[in-house]
C-alpha cells in the first residue's frame, strides 16, 4: 500500500484531486527519498497558504551524521539543529541559498535558522569532514519524499502545476526533472532518470534501509 507522505491540504470551496508520482533510475530501479514538489503555475486560480507550518522541522546530528540526510522545508520557514551526540559539532553552509554557521556546540543550544530563499543548501561540519546533509527549500506547500518504491502521493487543489524532482545524487539535466501538468482528476506521472546516480554519501542513515533502491 502506498504511503501518503504529504499532509493533505483542502481549502473550502476548492476541489482537490490525487496526484501520484513515480521516480526510477536509468536502470529501472526505484529512487528512494527523492524530493518531489508541485509548484502552482497560476496560484491566483486557487488559494495557496502563505504561511509555513507552525512546527519547526529538525536537522539533528546523530553518530556524527546529519539526521535526516535530506530535509525539505517551505520557503520562509525555520529549521532547528540540535546536536544529540555527546561530542560538539560545528555546522555550516556556504550555499548560495543560505550561508550560516553554528559554532561548536552540543545539545539543543543552537537557535533555529531561517531559510527565506528557495534553493539547495548543503551542510557540513568543520570538525568532521565526512558529515554531509542537504536542505531543499521550496516555494510551495506541496512537497514530499518518495518511499522505497520510488512513489509519492499528493492531494492538491485542481489547477496547473509544475512538478519537479530533486535528489543530491541525481545528475540529469533540469529539463528531465520537471513536468507541467493540469490537475483535474487522478494524475499519474513518471520520471525516468537518464544518467547514473552519484555515489551514495548519506552515511549510516541509509544503512538501515535497502540501498538497492538507489542502484
Amino acid at each position: 500500500m502506498r504511503r501518503f507522505l504529504f499532509l493533505i491540504f483542502i481549502c473550502s470551496n476548492v476541489l482537490a484531486a490525487p496526484v501520484s508520482v513515480n521516480v526510477t533510475s536509468n536502470k529501472g530501479n526505484p529512487v528512494f527519498r527523492a524530493v518531489v514538489y508541485l509548484e502552482p503555475v497560476e496560484p491566483t486560480d486557487f488559494p495557496v497558504p502563505d504561511s509555513v507550518p507552525d512546527s519547526i522541522p529538525t536537522m539533528d546530528q546523530v553518530d556524527s551524521q546529519f539526521m535526516p540526510h535530506i530535509l525539505v522545508v517551505q520557503k520562509g520557514g525555520q529549521v532547528e539543529f540540535p546536536n544529540s551526540d555527546s561530542i560538539k559539532h560545528h555546522v555550516y553552509s556556504f550555499s548560495q541559498a543560505k550561508q550560516f554557521e553554528l559554532k561548536l556546540y552540543r545539545g539543543a543550544k543552537a537557535k533555529p535558522v531561517a531559510f527565506p530563499d528557495a534553493g539547495e543548501v548543503e551542510l557540513g561540519c568543520n570538525v568532521h569532514d565526512w558529515m554531509l546533509g542537504f536542505i531543499l527549500v521550496v516555494d510551495t506547500p506541496y512537497f514530499a519524499k518518495t518511499n522505497m518504491e520510488g512513489e509519492v502521493d499528493f492531494d492538491v487543489p485542481e489547477g496547473k502545476y509544475k512538478v519537479k524532482v530533486w535528489h543530491p545524487r541525481i545528475q540529469d539535466d533540469e529539463s528531465n526533472l520537471k513536468r507541467n501538468i493540469k490537475v483535474a482528476s487522478q494524475s499519474n506521472i513518471s520520471f525516468s532518470l537518464q544518467k547514473d546516480l552519484l555515489q551514495d554519501l548519506s552515511g549510516f542513515e541509509e544503512q538501515t534501509d535497502n540501498f538497492s533502491e538507489y542502484e
